[in-house]
């Protein structure tokens, strides 16, 4: 069966959209005195990369499901394509505020100041000096590159192949669901490297003189975890609607513990980051979260709790897991919570004392026009194809998955 995008579905989404424009627009004009509007390209870095991230953690998601060969994710893996198919727009927002950089349009990453590398100028900076191997801007723009054509062109295949098992039976069938286990398994190879330089590039190099070991499993782990919320949010949309009809408790449990799961992988080391530099106390390692506990300690902590002690309380049981509008509570708590946790990575640093006024206008219109135009797509992206494989080798299995 087909997906309808709904005449109700699509306004609802245009009203974000049209909403968020106006309150970002507000936001820009009543609120951002920054110089070079920094306070507005950081929010727009914010909003770009955790959408961004949604699409990739799904993509991820859907690579494991082929090279673990898993049957019970067959019935929803149009899901997960509907949510990676975000992944060029998501690009383009990336690429936007990445060129703008280059070009001294804002100063989010402060290594670009080429100042910082001349030992006669007086903003000339010791340590970013010897960083300057990884952080140049040719070196920069190959890996921004790498990561955003193998992630796109990933995406695109994955899709075409997944389309195209449709028509497939007998050996035939077998061949591709093969090629993909195996492109599959290779994906995560790419993956596993890309994904963590992409965060120290993007977002840890935001605070240049800080460094993390854990950063990029630390940030992986945030999308995940948001792309395991979309999915299971969507695929409770996707039923209170009539779709889907294969998909049973058992289906959702297993949804449910993977938020459940990765939600303590984000806790786990998002504690160990802080402890170990906390008590190591080496000045240019705790300075990134002297400037978040002292400055924004609400805000943090409260980003911590959303994160960890709800999904730990509220998702521990086996009901919770098969309660669609109990998931589906739950989730957008935890989604909202994320969308934090990436405004306390990028704003201290970014923005400086220019986020001292905490989340604003601007952020939550950007929040809205985002989250419009990323439904608008998943949901363009559902009506294309139909929802369940036609052809898929473990069909049955999925479609008799119990636990």
């Amino acid at each position: 069966m087909n997906f309808s995008f709904s005449k109700r579905a699509r306004t609802l989404s245009m009203i974000l959209i049209a909403l968020g424009v106006v309150m970002a627009a507000y936001g820009i004009v009543v609120e951002d005195h920054s110089d070079h509007h920094q306070r507005t390209w950081s929010s727009l870095l914010v909003n770009g990369f955790f959408f961004f991230g949604i699409s990739l953690g799904a993509l991820f998601f859907y690579a494991l499901q082929n090279a673990t060969e898993t049957a019970w994710s067959v019935l929803v893996k149009r899901v997960y394509e509907g949510i990676f198919s975000y992944l060029p727009i998501g690009s383009v927002v990336i690429l936007v505020v990445l060129i703008a950089g280059s070009l001294g349009a804002h100063h989010i990453y402060h290594w670009m100041d080429a100042s910082l590398y001349d030992p006669a100028s007086p903003n000339y900076d010791a340590i970013m000096d010897g960083k300057k191997p990884f952080l140049n801007l040719p070196f920069f723009w190959i890996r921004a590159i790498a990561y955003i054509f193998t992630f796109v062109f990933a995406a695109n295949w994955f899709r075409k192949k997944s389309l195209a098992m449709d028509g497939l039976t007998g050996e035939s069938l077998v061949k591709m669901h093969l090629l993909t286990y195996r492109r599959g398994a290779l994906f995560l190879v790419f993956f596993a490297v890309f994904s963590s330089i992409m965060a120290w590039d993007w977002l840890m190099s935001i605070d240049a003189h800080w460094f993390s070991t854990l950063f990029g499993w630390y940030v992986f782990s945030g999308m995940w975890v948001s792309a395991m919320i979309t999915g299971v949010v969507l695929v409770m949309y996707l039923k209170r609607k009539g779709y889907l009809p294969q998909v049973n408790n058992s289906h959702i449990h297993d949804m449910g513990k993977w938020v459940f799961a990765v939600s303590f992988l984000w806790t786990y080391l998002y504690f160990s980051q802080f402890m170990l530099i906390w008590y190591a106390n080496i000045p240019e390692e705790v300075t990134y979260f002297q400037a978040r506990i002292n400055d924004h300690p609400v805000l943090m902590w409260t980003t911590f709790f959303i994160n960890f002690a709800i999904p730990m309380v509220l998702l521990m049981s086996r009901d919770a897991k098969r309660n669609p509008r109990f998931l589906i509570g739950v989730g957008a708590v935890i989604f909202v919570g994320h969308w934090l946790d990436v405004n306390m990575i990028v704003m201290p640093g970014a923005t400086g004392h220019d986020f001292h006024h905490g989340i604003q206008l601007v952020d939550v219109g950007f929040f809205l026009l985002f989250l419009g135009v990323f439904i608008t797509r998943v949901l363009t992206t559902l009506t294309k194809a139909p929802l369940t494989p036609v052809n898929h080798p473990y069909l049955e299995e999925s479609v008799h998955h119990q636990i």
